[in-house]
């Protein structure tokens, strides 16, 4: 249990109505090509207020602990946390309805010019762009860690299991998620 001190209420905008929560996720699904999180961080934290950057950081490592997506599980927490089921309805379908439609008109294009040499150039260039938006993102998530000794430790061991070790992504979780409660547990006490 989080055990860090309520942020003052001015750090937050209001809850968000149903239809706030269809249209920013809407929004989010139209720009995130490459990866939606680093948009997803920047409207919920930055731009529209949702959540705290802590707050942020806590419910995307609740997200990723899940199974599936974890902006699709992020988009349903939040909708939960705000307007319960119709929230979360309204943040799904507005984040994965017109990705839905532009994927299977670009995959229909790229059916048809996959062996040209532009193409391949291009999708080379959209991963270069995708992997440092992610380092930004990443850079932006472990800001409110600074101050936690534990939690830059486990954030460590978690790199070290994965990009070092090549460990399971759920023996990294399944032995990091139990250190890290015990650490939060022994701090808050």
């Amino acid at each position: 249990m989080d055990t860090r001190p309520t942020p003052p209420l001015a750090e937050t905008a209001p809850p968000p109505s149903v239809g706030a929560l269809f249209f920013g996720f809407l929004k989010l699904g139209l720009m995130g090509f490459g990866g939606v999180l680093p948009f997803a961080r920047r409207m919920m934290v930055e731009d529209r207020r949702w959540l705290t950057p802590a707050e942020f950081t806590d419910l995307l490592g609740l997200c990723q602990f899940l199974p599936g997506g974890n902006i699709i599980n992020m988009s349903v927490a939040i909708g939960l946390k705000f307007r319960g089921v119709a929230g979360a309805f309204a943040a799904l379908i507005g984040l994965i309805a017109m990705p839905t439609l532009i994927v299977i008109g670009l995959g229909a294009l790229y059916d048809r010019y996959q062996d040209d040499a532009v193409v391949h150039h291009l999708f080379a260039g959209l991963a270069a762009g995708a992997a440092g938006l992610l380092i930004a993102t990443a850079v932006k998530i472990a800001a409110p860690l600074r101050t936690n000794p534990a939690g830059i430790a486990i954030a460590l061991a978690g790199f070290l299991f994965v990009a070092v070790l090549r460990l399971p992504l759920l023996v990294t979780l399944g032995t990091l998620a139990p250190l890290s409660i015990l650490m939060a547990w022994r701090r808050a006490s």
